[in-house]
């Protein structure tokens, strides 16, 4: 029987990270397709709608308003709707942890080696890695200048940050990417 459990397991770990994946990548593309094929139902002429036009839309729309933020106008309007969203009590908690995260994820290759992989030393030798998030903070009537690291959570969204001196802090020679694959699989290595 533990030879069954084994086998399992084992299967299990190869099947739930791909179907994980593309149960993401289904959700959103199924959802550009219902929403914006609908909207395309409603002006395309009989008979004109296929499959997957829909997410095609998708596509192009995000890209128009990429397109558009380049421009002063779109800036401007942009900016608007982030205080506008900023106002709102509970909103604004969900819209800047939303931007924030989204920000730190599509973060092009050059900021990414831009950011700092570090190591931090609490009570008893204890090291948890973090990530440079903010550089040369003050708190307070302190003159000392501090050093905000976010510290991700193992299996799920979330971690604390950590306002430090820099001599608390020892740079790793690490990537963004892999410091935070192996922060958030607890340590575990898939060879």
């Amino acid at each position: 029987m533990p030879h069954i459990r084994h086998l399992f397991l084992q299967g299990l770990l190869a099947v739930l990270p791909i179907t994980i994946t593309l149960s993401i990548f289904y959700w959103l593309g199924s959802t550009a397709e219902t929403s914006l094929g609908y909207l395309l139902n409603l002006f395309l002429p009989d008979g004109w709608y296929r499959p997957g036009f829909g997410l095609l839309a998708g596509f192009f729309v995000v890209l128009a308003i990429g397109i558009l933020l380049n421009a002063f106008i779109f800036k401007k309007i942009a900016s608007i709707a982030n205080r506008l969203f900023e106002q709102i009590p509970f909103v604004k908690t969900i819209y800047n942890s939303v931007q924030d995260i989204a920000k730190f994820a599509l973060t092009s290759k050059a900021n990414a080696d831009e950011q700092t992989v570090v190591s931090v030393t609490l009570d008893n030798d204890i090291k948890v890695i973090g990530f440079i998030t903010r550089q040369s903070i003050k708190l307070g009537a302190s003159s000392e200048e501090l050093v905000a690291v976010y510290v991700p959570m193992s299996y799920q969204i979330g971690g604390f940050t950590l306002m430090l001196p820099a001599s608390r802090l020892e740079k790793l020679d690490m990537n963004v990417q892999d410091a935070m694959r192996m922060v958030l699989t607890a340590g575990i290595k898939n060879e």
